[in-house]
C-alpha cells in the first residue's frame, strides 16, 4: 500500500468518515484539477484554430474536425480509465492516464501536418479524459449522499470554469506566444498533476471493493504480475436504464448550449463585432466562467438540500429528488437565443455587452443542470459511480462530437440565428425529460433494474 500524507485508516467502522473534512477538501481539489485539465486542454483549442489553419496550410472548418477528435478520444479514454480504477483503483488510474497526456500535449505541440495534430491529438484526449469519470467516483467514494451534491458541484464548477477560462488564456497565449506553446504548457500542467498524485493522493475507493480483491480472493492472482485485461465497452450497457439514459440526455442537452456559444465563437461574435486578436476572442468566454464560478456551488447546495428534505418529509430517500435542481435552470434555452438574436440585430458595444450577459447566465444554468445530474447517476450506482460517469460521459461525446464538427458548416448554411434556435429547442426538451424523469423515476428504474443503489448503501 503506498505511504502518503492522507493514507486513511482501513479499519474505520464508517467508509465515509476514513478521511477528516480538511483531507476531504484536499481530495476535491486534486481531482477538481484532473477535470479541469481536460475541460482545459479542450478549451484552450477553440481560439487558435485560425493561428494553426495558417501555420499548417489549412482551414478553420478542417482544423475545427480537430475538436470533434479530441471529444471522442476523451469518450474512449474515460471508460478505459473507470474501468480499470474500479478493478485497480482511483490513484492507479491517474497514474497510468496522465503520461498518456503529457505525451500527448508533446506530440500536438510538435506536430508539422494535419495528420499528425490530428493522431495526437486523440492520444492527448485519451490521456486528459479518465479524470472526468475518475474524479466523480473519487468523490463518490468519500462524500455521503446528502453531502456529494456540493461537492460533486465544485467539482463540475471547476471543469465547466476551465473550459470558460481556458479560451482565455489559449488566446493570450496564442496571440503573444503561440499554438505551439498552449500544448507545451498543458503538458506542464498535466505533469504538476501527477506530481500531486504521486506524493498527496492515496487510494479511495472503499476497502475490499476493487476488482483486484476480489481476483486475490479467488486465488487467480498470477505469481507473476500481469495485466488483467478488461472490456470497458461493457460499461456503455449501464446506459440501457431509461433514468441514466434521461439524465445522459439532460445534461448533454444543457451542455451542447455552451458548446454552441463558444465553438464557433471567432466566426460568430468575432466576426460580427470585428474581434480578430485571439486574445480578446478569449476574454469573451469569461462571463461563462464567472457564470460556472456561481452556478457551481448553488446546484450542488439546491440539489442537496432537495435530497435532505424531501428524505426527511417522506420518510424515505427518491433518488429523483435531486433532479429538481435541474429546473431551476428553466431559462437556459433562452440564453442561447438571445445571443444569436442579439448578435444579428445589435450593433457595436450594446450588443456585445449585452451577448455577455447572455454568456454568464447560460454559464450558471448549465451548472443547475449538469451537476445535478451528475450527483444523481453517483447516487443511483453508488457502487459503479466512475463507470455510470464514463458511461454517460461517452454517450455525450459521441453526440457533442457530431454537432460541434456540423456547427461551423450549418451556420454557414443556414445562419447563426436558426443553429442557435434549433439547439435552444433541444435544451427545452431536456428540460421535459427532467420533469419526465422526475414524476415517473420509480417506474423508470423498475422496467430495467441494473443494479441500482439502495439508501444504506450512500
Amino acid at each position: 500500500m503506498e505511504e502518503t500524507p492522507l493514507l486513511h485508516n482501513e479499519h474505520c467502522s464508517d467508509v465515509f468518515e476514513r478521511f477528516s473534512a480538511r483531507q476531504k477538501r484536499l481530495l476535491v481539489t486534486i481531482v477538481s484539477w484532473g477535470g479541469l485539465i481536460a475541460f482545459f486542454t479542450f478549451g484552450t483549442f477553440v481560439p487558435s484554430i485560425p493561428q494553426i489553419a495558417k501555420d499548417l496550410n489549412s482551414t478553420g472548418p478542417v482544423i475545427s474536425y480537430a475538436v470533434s477528435i479530441y471529444i471522442l478520444a476523451a469518450s474512449c479514454g474515460g471508460l478505459v480509465g473507470a474501468q480499470y480504477s474500479k478493478f485497480y483503483g482511483r490513484r492507479k488510474s491517474y497514474l497510468w492516464c496522465l503520461p498518456v497526456m503529457i505525451i500527448g500535449s508533446l506530440g500536438v505541440a510538435m506536430a508539422r501536418t494535419v495528420t499528425q495534430l490530428m493522431i495526437w491529438r486523440f492520444i492527448q484526449g485519451m490521456g486528459a479524459s479518465p479524470g472526468l469519470s475518475v474524479g466523480a467516483g473519487v468523490i463518490g467514494d468519500i462524500y455521503r449522499l446528502e453531502e456529494r451534491g456540493v461537492a460533486l458541484g465544485s467539482y463540475y464548477g471547476a471543469g465547466l470554469l476551465g473550459l470558460a477560462l481556458a479560451p482565455t488564456v489559449g488566446g493570450i497565449a496564442a496571440h503573444y506566444w503561440s499554438w505551439r506553446g498552449i500544448h507545451y504548457g498543458l503538458a506542464a500542467f498535466a505533469a504538476g498533476s501527477l506530481f500531486f498524485i504521486i506524493y498527496l493522493f492515496p487510494e479511495t475507493s472503499h476497502p475490499g471493493t476493487m476488482g483486484i480483491d476480489e481476483y486475490k480472493r479467488s486465488g487467480k492472482e498470477h505469481p507473476k504480475w500481469r495485466p488483467v485485461v478488461l472490456n470497458p465497452l461493457s460499461n456503455l450497457m449501464m446506459l440501457r436504464s431509461p433514468n441514466i439514459l434521461a439524465v445522459g440526455l439532460i445534461g448533454c442537452l444543457a451542455l451542447l448550449t455552451d458548446l454552441t456559444l463558444l465553438v464557433p465563437l471567432p466566426y460568430t461574435i468575432g466576426k460580427r463585432y470585428g474581434i480578430e486578436n485571439e486574445a480578446l476572442i478569449g476574454l469573451c468566454f469569461l462571463p461563462v466562467g464567472i457564470g460556472n464560478a456561481v452556478g457551481a456551488p448553488l446546484s450542488g447546495w439546491i440539489s442537496d438540500s432537495y435530497v435532505s428534505r424531501y428524505k426527511k418529509s417522506r420518510g424515505y430517500w427518491y433518488p429523483e429528488d435531486r433532479l429538481r435542481a435541474c429546473l431551476t435552470g428553466f431559462y437556459l434555452p433562452m440564453t442561447v437565443i438571445a445571443s444569436a438574436l442579439i448578435t444579428k440585430y445589435v450593433p457595436g458595444k450594446l450588443g456585445l455587452t449585452l451577448n455577455m450577459v447572455a454568456f454568464f447566465f447560460n454559464g450558471v444554468g448549465v451548472d443547475l443542470a449538469l451537476a445535478p445530474c451528475g450527483a444523481y447517476v453517483v447516487d443511483v450506482l453508488h457502487a459503479n459511480s466512475a463507470e455510470v460517469t464514463a458511461a454517460v460521459n461517452a454517450f455525450r461525446s459521441v453526440i457533442f462530437a457530431a454537432m460541434t464538427a456540423m456547427l461551423l458548416p450549418m451556420i454557414n448554411t443556414y445562419g447563426h440565428l436558426f443553429t442557435n434556435s434549433l439547439v435552444g429547442l433541444l435544451a427545452f426538451v431536456g428540460f421535459l425529460i427532467a420533469l419526465a424523469t422526475m414524476a415517473y423515476g420509480d417506474s423508470m428504474r423498475a422496467w430495467i433494474d441494473i443494479g441500482y443503489t439502495s439508501d444504506g448503501g450512500n
